[in-house]
């Protein structure tokens, strides 16, 4: 067998002195100094190239935005003005159309009224013809009743007594 000998390697780097380097209180005047060139630089930087390009597309978006709102606005305008438009023409619409339907209902009204008064004249006067035309065969029948009731008056006394009466006597007796 093989024998392991004793190492004393490892894989640890040889310890220094000071510790991490950022933290190095010797180093700090001229990490100071290279954070300020770096800042400066920087600031410059985004001062004179970035900041004119952030500015442009920040006033160009307002300028999108106020534009956007503005035609917003007047579409509403217009859309609140179309709408009144309408509005009125429907109310418009609707005084014509109420005031049609009365006229009409009037002068339907109107027609009902003369062909109703029309239709009772007409019969009114076949009412007064039907009277008339009863009256009329009224005083026939009565004529008719008289001489029969005449005539029967004379057959019956001619009958009875075997004399013959005239019709005029007959007439006088009946009391008509």
């Amino acid at each position: 067998m093989q024998e392991h000998a004793a190492t004393t390697e490892t894989t640890e780097a040889p310890k220094k002195e000071g510790g991490f380097p950022p933290f190095d209180t010797t180093t700090f005047p001229t990490q100071f100094f290279w954070l300020v060139v770096t800042f400066a630089f920087l600031f410059t930087v985004m001062w004179r190239l970035a900041g004119p390009k952030i500015n442009a597309a920040i006033t160009n978006r307002r300028g999108t935005i106020n534009g956007a709102i503005a035609e917003a606005s007047k579409a509403r305008a217009e859309a609140e003005a179309a709408q009144a438009g309408y509005e009125t023409a429907l109310a418009g619409a609707r005084s014509r159309g109420n005031a049609l339907a009365e006229e009409t209902r009037q002068k339907l009204n109107a027609e009902i009224a003369r062909a109703k008064a029309e239709a009772d004249s007409k019969a009114a006067d076949a009412m007064a013809a039907a009277e008339a035309r009863i009256a009329q065969t009224r005083e026939t029948a009565k004529g008719h009743v008289k001489t029969a009731a005449r005539d029967a008056a004379i057959a019956i006394v001619e009958r009875l007594t075997g004399d013959k009466v005239s019709a005029e006597d007959a007439t006088a007796a009946l009391g008509n």
